[in-house]
Protein backbone atom coordinates (compact mmCIF):
# COMPACT_ATOMS: atom_id res chain seq x y z
CA UNK A 1 0.00 0.00 0.00
CA UNK A 2 1.35 3.88 -0.95
CA UNK A 3 2.53 5.55 1.90
CA UNK A 4 0.06 8.65 3.12
CA UNK A 5 2.76 11.19 2.00
CA UNK A 6 0.49 13.99 2.76
CA UNK A 7 -0.66 12.67 5.85
CA UNK A 8 3.10 12.14 7.36
CA UNK A 9 3.48 15.91 6.92
CA UNK A 10 -0.12 16.88 8.03
CA UNK A 11 -1.02 18.88 5.00
CA UNK A 12 -4.22 18.67 2.48
CA UNK A 13 -3.87 16.74 -1.70
CA UNK A 14 -4.20 20.70 -2.29
CA UNK A 15 -1.24 21.86 -0.22
CA UNK A 16 1.01 24.69 -2.26
CA UNK A 17 4.79 23.99 -1.88
CA UNK A 18 5.25 26.86 0.70
CA UNK A 19 2.67 25.10 2.56
CA UNK A 20 4.51 21.98 2.48
CA UNK A 21 7.95 23.46 3.13
CA UNK A 22 6.21 25.10 6.08
CA UNK A 23 5.02 21.69 7.85
CA UNK A 24 8.07 20.30 6.81
CA UNK A 25 9.99 22.96 8.99
CA UNK A 26 7.94 22.66 11.58
CA UNK A 27 8.39 18.74 12.03
CA UNK A 28 11.89 18.64 11.46
CA UNK A 29 13.14 20.47 14.28
CA UNK A 30 10.67 18.57 16.26
CA UNK A 31 11.65 15.46 15.29
CA UNK A 32 15.35 16.12 14.47
CA UNK A 33 17.90 13.48 16.00
CA UNK A 34 19.71 16.81 17.81
CA UNK A 35 16.78 17.84 19.55
CA UNK A 36 14.78 14.45 20.14
CA UNK A 37 17.16 11.46 21.08
CA UNK A 38 13.98 8.87 20.85
CA UNK A 39 14.54 6.20 18.42
CA UNK A 40 10.95 6.87 17.47
CA UNK A 41 11.39 9.93 16.82
CA UNK A 42 14.72 9.38 14.39
CA UNK A 43 12.25 6.95 12.35
CA UNK A 44 9.75 9.72 12.24
CA UNK A 45 12.26 11.91 10.96
CA UNK A 46 13.04 9.47 8.50
CA UNK A 47 9.69 9.55 7.20
CA UNK A 48 9.50 13.32 7.19
CA UNK A 49 12.81 13.71 4.95
CA UNK A 50 11.21 10.86 2.70
CA UNK A 51 7.53 12.72 2.48
CA UNK A 52 9.26 16.12 1.68
CA UNK A 53 11.64 14.48 -0.93
CA UNK A 54 8.81 13.26 -2.74
CA UNK A 55 6.27 15.88 -2.21
CA UNK A 56 8.54 18.99 -3.36
CA UNK A 57 9.58 16.83 -6.26
CA UNK A 58 6.61 17.28 -8.93
CA UNK A 59 6.81 14.19 -10.40
CA UNK A 60 7.16 12.28 -7.37
CA UNK A 61 4.39 14.00 -6.30
CA UNK A 62 2.26 13.53 -9.51
CA UNK A 63 2.97 10.18 -8.86
CA UNK A 64 1.35 9.80 -5.40
CA UNK A 65 -1.75 11.75 -6.44
CA UNK A 66 -1.69 8.79 -8.91
CA UNK A 67 -2.23 6.32 -6.53
CA UNK A 68 1.32 5.06 -6.36
CA UNK A 69 4.27 5.54 -3.85
CA UNK A 70 7.73 6.71 -6.06
CA UNK A 71 10.36 5.27 -3.17
CA UNK A 72 8.66 1.66 -3.22
CA UNK A 73 10.80 -0.71 -4.38
CA UNK A 74 10.84 -1.11 -8.04
CA UNK A 75 9.46 2.51 -8.21
CA UNK A 76 12.55 4.55 -8.13
CA UNK A 77 13.15 4.84 -4.48
CA UNK A 78 15.83 2.99 -2.17
CA UNK A 79 15.67 -0.35 -1.69
CA UNK A 80 13.56 -2.08 1.44
CA UNK A 81 15.32 -1.02 4.90
CA UNK A 82 17.60 0.35 3.61
CA UNK A 83 15.68 4.47 4.09
CA UNK A 84 15.28 7.02 2.01
CA UNK A 85 18.11 9.26 0.76
CA UNK A 86 17.82 12.82 1.94
CA UNK A 87 19.05 15.09 -0.62
CA UNK A 88 21.17 17.44 1.71
CA UNK A 89 20.16 21.09 -0.50
CA UNK A 90 16.48 19.94 0.54
CA UNK A 91 17.60 19.86 4.62
CA UNK A 92 19.09 22.94 4.48
CA UNK A 93 16.51 24.45 1.87
CA UNK A 94 14.24 23.60 4.59
CA UNK A 95 16.09 24.59 7.53
CA UNK A 96 17.87 27.94 6.36
CA UNK A 97 14.92 28.95 3.69
CA UNK A 98 16.25 27.74 0.26
CA UNK A 99 14.29 27.73 -2.70
CA UNK A 100 13.76 23.52 -1.97
CA UNK A 101 12.57 20.77 -4.45
CA UNK A 102 15.57 21.14 -6.30
CA UNK A 103 14.90 24.67 -7.50
CA UNK A 104 18.55 25.73 -9.69
CA UNK A 105 20.01 22.27 -9.77
CA UNK A 106 21.29 20.90 -13.08
CA UNK A 107 23.66 22.30 -15.98
CA UNK A 108 24.45 25.90 -15.82
CA UNK A 109 23.96 27.55 -19.11
CA UNK A 110 26.91 28.77 -21.00
CA UNK A 111 24.82 31.93 -22.20
CA UNK A 112 24.68 34.36 -19.69
CA UNK A 113 23.63 38.07 -19.82
CA UNK A 114 26.68 40.41 -19.74
CA UNK A 115 28.05 43.31 -16.97
CA UNK A 116 26.75 46.94 -17.31
CA UNK A 117 29.95 49.06 -18.17
CA UNK A 118 30.68 52.66 -17.59
CA UNK A 119 32.82 55.38 -18.92
CA UNK A 120 33.46 59.07 -18.03
CA UNK A 121 33.22 62.02 -20.19
CA UNK A 122 34.33 65.19 -19.68
CA UNK A 123 32.51 68.22 -20.94
CA UNK A 124 32.44 72.26 -20.94
CA UNK A 125 29.90 74.51 -19.34
CA UNK A 126 28.33 75.24 -22.71
CA UNK A 127 28.40 71.55 -23.79
CA UNK A 128 26.34 70.14 -20.60
CA UNK A 129 24.20 73.09 -20.80
CA UNK A 130 23.29 73.36 -24.24
CA UNK A 131 23.69 69.75 -24.96
CA UNK A 132 26.00 68.25 -27.68
CA UNK A 133 26.66 64.91 -29.62
CA UNK A 134 29.79 63.81 -28.16
CA UNK A 135 32.27 60.74 -29.76
CA UNK A 136 33.00 58.15 -26.94
CA UNK A 137 35.65 55.42 -27.15
CA UNK A 138 34.80 52.25 -25.23
CA UNK A 139 36.82 48.95 -24.32
CA UNK A 140 34.33 46.01 -23.98
CA UNK A 141 33.55 42.64 -24.67
CA UNK A 142 31.67 42.13 -28.00
CA UNK A 143 30.13 38.97 -29.63
CA UNK A 144 32.91 36.92 -31.11
CA UNK A 145 31.84 37.04 -35.10
CA UNK A 146 34.29 33.62 -35.97
CA UNK A 147 31.42 31.31 -33.82
CA UNK A 148 28.63 33.66 -33.39
CA UNK A 149 28.58 32.79 -29.66
CA UNK A 150 28.82 29.24 -29.64
CA UNK A 151 32.59 29.22 -28.77
CA UNK A 152 32.93 26.11 -30.84
CA UNK A 153 35.62 25.79 -33.89
CA UNK A 154 33.77 25.87 -37.19
CA UNK A 155 31.65 22.53 -37.75
CA UNK A 156 32.03 21.12 -34.46
CA UNK A 157 29.55 21.34 -31.40
CA UNK A 158 29.89 21.15 -27.44
CA UNK A 159 30.11 17.35 -26.05
CA UNK A 160 28.17 16.14 -23.17
CA UNK A 161 30.44 15.52 -20.08
CA UNK A 162 31.98 12.61 -19.28
CA UNK A 163 32.59 13.49 -15.45
CA UNK A 164 28.74 14.26 -14.53
CA UNK A 165 26.65 12.60 -18.15
CA UNK A 166 25.43 16.27 -18.96
CA UNK A 167 23.99 17.06 -15.17
CA UNK A 168 26.14 19.68 -14.47
CA UNK A 169 27.14 18.50 -11.00
CA UNK A 170 28.74 15.03 -8.98
CA UNK A 171 26.58 13.37 -6.40
CA UNK A 172 27.93 11.70 -3.38
CA UNK A 173 26.46 9.48 -0.74
CA UNK A 174 27.31 10.02 3.00
CA UNK A 175 26.37 8.06 5.95
CA UNK A 176 25.36 10.57 8.73
CA UNK A 177 23.40 10.57 11.75
CA UNK A 178 20.72 11.51 9.19
CA UNK A 179 20.67 8.34 7.28
CA UNK A 180 22.36 8.40 4.27
CA UNK A 181 22.68 11.71 2.84
CA UNK A 182 23.45 12.38 -0.77
CA UNK A 183 25.04 15.91 -1.42
CA UNK A 184 25.44 17.62 -5.24
CA UNK A 185 28.83 19.40 -6.13
CA UNK A 186 28.92 21.79 -9.42
CA UNK A 187 30.96 19.56 -11.80
CA UNK A 188 34.80 20.67 -12.03
CA UNK A 189 35.32 19.38 -15.12
CA UNK A 190 32.69 21.15 -16.89
CA UNK A 191 32.37 24.10 -14.94
CA UNK A 192 28.59 23.05 -13.74
CA UNK A 193 27.69 23.31 -18.08
CA UNK A 194 26.79 19.78 -18.34
CA UNK A 195 29.08 19.56 -21.55
CA UNK A 196 32.53 20.30 -22.55
CA UNK A 197 33.76 22.15 -25.33
CA UNK A 198 36.36 19.79 -27.21
CA UNK A 199 36.99 21.96 -30.26
CA UNK A 200 36.85 26.08 -29.41
CA UNK A 201 36.65 28.64 -31.01
CA UNK A 202 40.79 30.12 -31.90
CA UNK A 203 39.25 33.60 -31.71
CA UNK A 204 37.58 33.40 -28.49
CA UNK A 205 39.01 30.33 -26.93
CA UNK A 206 35.48 29.53 -26.09
CA UNK A 207 34.49 32.20 -24.36
CA UNK A 208 31.63 33.35 -27.33
CA UNK A 209 32.98 36.78 -26.75
CA UNK A 210 36.40 39.20 -27.13
CA UNK A 211 37.52 42.29 -26.28
CA UNK A 212 37.27 45.03 -28.76
CA UNK A 213 37.81 48.87 -28.36
CA UNK A 214 34.76 50.20 -30.53
CA UNK A 215 33.59 54.40 -31.38
CA UNK A 216 30.30 55.66 -30.28
CA UNK A 217 28.60 59.07 -30.46
CA UNK A 218 26.60 60.10 -27.47
CA UNK A 219 23.80 62.15 -27.56
CA UNK A 220 24.37 64.89 -24.13
CA UNK A 221 20.80 66.65 -23.36
CA UNK A 222 20.86 70.44 -22.73
CA UNK A 223 21.00 71.08 -19.03
CA UNK A 224 22.70 67.86 -17.78
CA UNK A 225 24.54 68.52 -14.51
CA UNK A 226 28.38 66.92 -12.94
CA UNK A 227 27.86 63.38 -11.79
CA UNK A 228 24.82 62.48 -13.36
CA UNK A 229 24.78 59.52 -15.80
CA UNK A 230 23.36 58.88 -19.17
CA UNK A 231 22.16 55.11 -20.08
CA UNK A 232 23.43 53.17 -23.51
CA UNK A 233 21.00 50.26 -23.26
CA UNK A 234 23.07 47.12 -24.64
CA UNK A 235 26.28 48.77 -25.26
CA UNK A 236 27.97 47.13 -22.46
CA UNK A 237 29.83 43.70 -21.57
CA UNK A 238 28.23 41.10 -24.12
CA UNK A 239 27.84 38.04 -21.95
CA UNK A 240 29.55 34.49 -22.12
CA UNK A 241 28.41 32.51 -24.79
CA UNK A 242 27.63 35.50 -26.30
CA UNK A 243 24.66 36.61 -24.03
CA UNK A 244 22.73 39.78 -23.99
CA UNK A 245 24.74 42.82 -23.78
CA UNK A 246 24.51 45.01 -20.09
CA UNK A 247 24.36 48.61 -20.45
CA UNK A 248 26.67 51.53 -20.95
CA UNK A 249 26.86 54.50 -18.11
CA UNK A 250 28.05 57.31 -19.21
CA UNK A 251 28.93 59.51 -16.47
CA UNK A 252 29.19 63.38 -16.89
CA UNK A 253 32.24 65.29 -15.21
CA UNK A 254 31.67 69.14 -16.39
CA UNK A 255 35.11 71.24 -16.23
CA UNK A 256 35.02 74.65 -14.11
CA UNK A 257 34.70 77.55 -15.73
CA UNK A 258 36.89 80.37 -15.91
CA UNK A 259 34.53 83.15 -15.53
CA UNK A 260 30.72 81.42 -13.98
CA UNK A 261 30.32 78.57 -11.13
CA UNK A 262 27.18 76.80 -11.18
CA UNK A 263 24.42 75.87 -8.62
CA UNK A 264 21.86 73.78 -10.10
CA UNK A 265 20.84 75.93 -13.10
CA UNK A 266 21.54 79.01 -12.08
CA UNK A 267 24.72 80.70 -12.83
CA UNK A 268 27.44 82.71 -10.66
CA UNK A 269 29.87 84.94 -11.52
CA UNK A 270 31.71 87.91 -9.92
CA UNK A 271 32.34 91.80 -11.47
CA UNK A 272 34.66 94.05 -9.76
CA UNK A 273 33.41 98.02 -10.53
CA UNK A 274 35.39 101.11 -9.60
CA UNK A 275 34.03 102.81 -6.32
CA UNK A 276 33.46 106.08 -8.79
CA UNK A 277 31.53 103.55 -10.80
CA UNK A 278 29.55 102.40 -7.80
CA UNK A 279 28.62 105.98 -6.56
CA UNK A 280 27.74 107.42 -9.55
CA UNK A 281 26.17 104.63 -11.79
CA UNK A 282 27.16 102.76 -14.67
CA UNK A 283 26.60 100.39 -17.54
CA UNK A 284 28.57 96.66 -17.66
CA UNK A 285 28.31 94.80 -20.37
CA UNK A 286 27.46 91.16 -19.71
CA UNK A 287 28.80 88.11 -21.71
CA UNK A 288 26.62 85.51 -20.93
CA UNK A 289 26.85 81.95 -22.17
CA UNK A 290 25.11 82.37 -25.65
CA UNK A 291 24.71 86.38 -25.68
CA UNK A 292 25.65 89.77 -24.37
CA UNK A 293 23.70 91.71 -21.88
CA UNK A 294 23.93 95.57 -20.57
CA UNK A 295 23.02 95.83 -17.14
CA UNK A 296 22.72 99.08 -15.19
CA UNK A 297 24.73 99.42 -11.97
CA UNK A 298 22.38 102.19 -10.45
CA UNK A 299 24.14 105.09 -8.28
CA UNK A 300 24.54 104.60 -4.88
CA UNK A 301 25.20 100.72 -5.19
CA UNK A 302 26.82 99.22 -1.90
CA UNK A 303 29.66 96.22 -1.90
CA UNK A 304 28.21 92.99 -2.29
CA UNK A 305 24.91 94.12 -4.56
CA UNK A 306 24.17 91.72 -6.72
CA UNK A 307 22.05 91.82 -9.83
CA UNK A 308 20.23 88.99 -11.47
CA UNK A 309 19.42 88.17 -14.93
CA UNK A 310 16.70 85.89 -15.62
CA UNK A 311 16.46 83.23 -17.73
CA UNK A 312 20.40 83.65 -18.96
CA UNK A 313 21.69 80.50 -16.84
CA UNK A 314 21.70 77.02 -17.63
CA UNK A 315 18.14 75.10 -19.39
CA UNK A 316 16.43 73.11 -17.47
CA UNK A 317 16.96 69.73 -18.26
CA UNK A 318 13.02 68.55 -17.40
CA UNK A 319 10.52 71.07 -18.87
CA UNK A 320 10.93 74.14 -20.76
CA UNK A 321 13.03 77.28 -19.29
CA UNK A 322 16.50 78.82 -18.18
CA UNK A 323 17.62 79.44 -14.70
CA UNK A 324 19.25 82.82 -13.41
CA UNK A 325 22.42 84.53 -13.88
CA UNK A 326 23.53 86.14 -10.69
CA UNK A 327 26.10 89.03 -10.87
CA UNK A 328 27.92 89.98 -7.56
CA UNK A 329 29.29 93.29 -7.58
CA UNK A 330 32.98 93.95 -6.12
CA UNK A 331 33.72 97.35 -5.43
CA UNK A 332 37.02 98.32 -5.73
CA UNK A 333 38.55 100.92 -3.41
CA UNK A 334 41.86 102.82 -4.82
CA UNK A 335 44.40 102.03 -2.93
CA UNK A 336 47.22 104.68 -4.04
CA UNK A 337 46.23 108.39 -4.70
CA UNK A 338 48.37 111.37 -5.66
CA UNK A 339 48.01 114.50 -3.89
CA UNK A 340 45.55 116.06 -6.40
CA UNK A 341 43.43 112.80 -5.73
CA UNK A 342 43.74 112.98 -1.99
CA UNK A 343 42.86 116.48 -1.49
CA UNK A 344 39.76 115.81 -4.20
CA UNK A 345 38.40 113.23 -1.57
CA UNK A 346 38.94 115.38 1.65
CA UNK A 347 36.90 117.91 0.14
CA UNK A 348 34.37 115.46 -1.42
CA UNK A 349 34.59 114.08 2.63
CA UNK A 350 34.41 117.85 3.77
CA UNK A 351 31.55 118.91 2.07
CA UNK A 352 29.07 115.78 2.79
CA UNK A 353 30.08 116.85 6.83
CA UNK A 354 32.07 113.21 7.10
CA UNK A 355 34.90 113.71 9.08
CA UNK A 356 38.23 111.92 7.59
CA UNK A 357 40.74 110.50 10.57
CA UNK A 358 44.00 112.00 10.58
CA UNK A 359 46.36 109.32 12.70
CA UNK A 360 49.22 111.60 13.56
CA UNK A 361 46.30 113.76 15.36
CA UNK A 362 44.87 113.68 18.68
CA UNK A 363 41.12 114.00 18.76
CA UNK A 364 39.14 113.83 15.63
CA UNK A 365 37.40 111.09 14.31
CA UNK A 366 38.43 108.01 16.82
CA UNK A 367 37.95 111.09 19.74
CA UNK A 368 34.61 111.07 18.44
CA UNK A 369 33.78 107.17 18.35
CA UNK A 370 35.35 107.62 22.10
CA UNK A 371 32.87 109.76 23.34
CA UNK A 372 30.35 108.30 21.34
CA UNK A 373 31.11 104.91 23.10
CA UNK A 374 31.29 106.79 26.64
CA UNK A 375 27.60 108.46 26.25
CA UNK A 376 29.18 111.80 25.56
CA UNK A 377 28.33 113.64 22.32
Amino acid sequence: MARDYYGILGVSRGASDDEIKRAYRKLARQYHPDVNPDPEAQEKFKEINAAYEVLSDDQKRQIVDLGGDPLAPGGGGAPGGAGPFVGFQDIMDAFFGGAGGGAGRGPRPRTRPGSDAIIRLELDLNETAFGVEAPITVDTAVLCTTCSGAGTAAGTHPATCDACGGRGEVQSVQRTFLGQVMTARPCTVCSGHGSTIPNPCGTCAGDGRVRTRRSLTVKIPAGVEDGMRIRLAQQGEVGPGGGTPGDLYVEIHERPHDVYSRKGDDLHCRVTVPMTAAALGTRLTIKTLDSEEAVEVKAGTQPGSTLRLRARGVPHLRGTGRGDLYVHLDVRTPTKLDGAQEQILRDFAKSRGEEVAELSKQGGFFSRMRDAFNGHG
